[in-house]
């Protein structure tokens, strides 16, 4: 559903609306108002926490503010590690940062996979006061995640997908319930 939603998967049948735009036919409008943190970091080992970002930049032509990407590195927790090559960053670490681009792109429809990968406890509780931020912010975010115990008293709707079909849907506070109940029988 993520790479759909993302437009990297093309769908073979139905229709795909982002915003009222048929994503199908128009698949640059609707990546330019959604941004995906997937599994993989899909980060540049070699450069710096600041190269990742100044490339990011120049690739959705935005000007370069090393100050901005700095304050941006410390509100995911990175503070003094800009010129540190990532490559010899933890994987928390590198999901973090991972983090930044996200939030750089400025993006109305944030998809996030697993985003609690990689991450020790801090780091959970990191994500989850990110998400919220994210929230209050306006930003819609779509989740995949296994921890649904964790997200379902943050988010506010949920849907289970099973088998390529939608076997759920409502409050994401009931769906610990629901998965644990005729979901899961």
């Amino acid at each position: 559903m993520l790479r759909l939603l993302a437009t990297t998967l093309r769908p073979t049948h139905g229709e795909l609306s982002v915003f009222g735009q048929d994503a199908r036919s128009k698949p640059l409008e609707a990546r330019r108002r959604i941004a995906l943190l997937t599994h993989r970091t899909q980060l540049y080992s070699d450069l710096t926490a600041l190269e990742n970002l100044a490339i990011t930049r120049m690739l959705l032509a935005k000007p370069a503010d090393r100050a901005a990407d700095c304050a941006l590195l410390d509100r995911v927790g990175l503070a003094g590690r800009g010129d540190d090559r990532v490559r010899t960053y933890s994987a928390g670490m590198r999901k973090r940062l991972a983090f930044a681009r996200l939030i750089l792109q400025d993006a109305d429809i944030l998809l996030l996979d697993e985003p609690f990968g990689q991450l020790d406890p801090s780091g959970f509780q990191w994500v989850d006061e990110m998400i919220g931020d994210l929230m209050d912010a306006g930003r819609t975010l779509v989740v995949s995640t296994h921890l649904v115990d964790r997200l379902a008293p943050v988010l506010r709707s949920g849907l289970v997908l099973s088998g390529g079909k939608m076997a759920w849907v409502g409050a994401s506070r009931d769906l610990p319930a629901a998965l644990s109940g005729t979901l899961s029988a």
